[in-house]
This record gives structure tokens, C-alpha cells and sequence, in this order.
């Protein structure tokens, strides 16, 4: 899921740079959500493996 992150995360960089605006910030939007949904799950994983250990 991070791969995906980086790669949306990447057109939105490319894009804006060559002036798509409305590109860029789509991108930016589903990178901004797509890391989100990242961090969540990591903490989640985290707190579970910590559950587990106890």
C-alpha cells in the first residue's frame, strides 16, 4: 500500500510540474488518503503484535 502512496504521490509531483493543477491535486488527495489508511493499519499491526507478545 506505500508503494502505491509513492506512486501517486509521484504524478501528483510530476504534474503539478508541468502545470496540471487539477491532476496534481487529485493525486495529492488519493496519496494524502492511500497513507492514511497506511498509518492506521500499521499502528494497528502494532498494538495487536504488542497484545500478543504480552
Amino acid at each position: 500500500m506505500l508503494y502505491w502512496t509513492l506512486i501517486f504521490l509521484v504524478i501528483a509531483l510530476v504534474a503539478g510540474l508541468f502545470g496540471f493543477g487539477g491532476i496534481a491535486s487529485a493525486s495529492a488527495g488519493i496519496a494524502q488518503i492511500l497513507f492514511g489508511i497506511f498509518i492506521i493499519l500499521f499502528l494497528l499491526s502494532l498494538l495487536v503484535g504488542a497484545f500478543r507478545r504480552s
